[in-house]
């Protein structure tokens, strides 16, 4: 398990904000989850919270997927090298597809998916599976540095009471 020393203050205040975006997105009757991402310079391109709470809601608009794909169509192919995604919980294996296609070079995650399978238990809205994303990355054929998790249980506080 990770803490949050290896961050920079910058990388700290990031997650903290994708974990602020999981509060409003909760605040919304969304699931909390929450995501954003940089460019190179750390300019924040684009920012989601998750929509995808059934019935209305599509099971694809996970924060961190509808994050990455915003973040894509305003940079281009070639503006994607250096980004960061920065989310609340750690890219589930569709997400982490997601972030290996559009190109992103980083992912600082927050709440592990071991860690919110803990909160969410078997709840049926969010299968959770127990597939790191550094795991499926490392199936690619480009790198993606990872690091996580960090600041678990101020990530956690937007579940807290949500999955009952």
């Amino acid at each position: 398990m990770s803490d949050d020393a290896g961050l920079s203050d910058a990388d700290r205040a990031l997650l903290r904000e994708s974990i602020g975006i999981a509060e409003r997105s909760r605040a919304a009757g969304k699931h909390p989850f929450g995501a954003l991402v940089t460019d190179a310079s750390g300019r924040v391109i684009a920012e989601a919270g998750n929509d995808s709470l059934p019935p209305d809601g599509d099971p694809t608009r996970h924060a961190e997927l509808v994050t990455v794909a915003a973040a894509f169509h305003a940079l281009g192919p070639e503006g994607m090298a250096g980004t960061t995604l920065y989310t609340s919980a750690e890219p589930c294996a569709m997400c982490a597809g997601a972030v290996y296609w559009t190109g992103v070079d980083r992912v600082v995650y927050a709440l592990s998916e071991h860690r919110l399978l803990e909160l969410t238990g078997d709840h049926p809205e969010n299968p959770t599976f127990s597939l790191p994303c550094r795991e499926v990355f490392a199936r690619g054929q480009r790198p993606i540095a990872v690091s996580g998790p960090h600041l678990e249980d101020e990530a956690a506080e937007p579940h807290r009471g949500f999955w009952l």
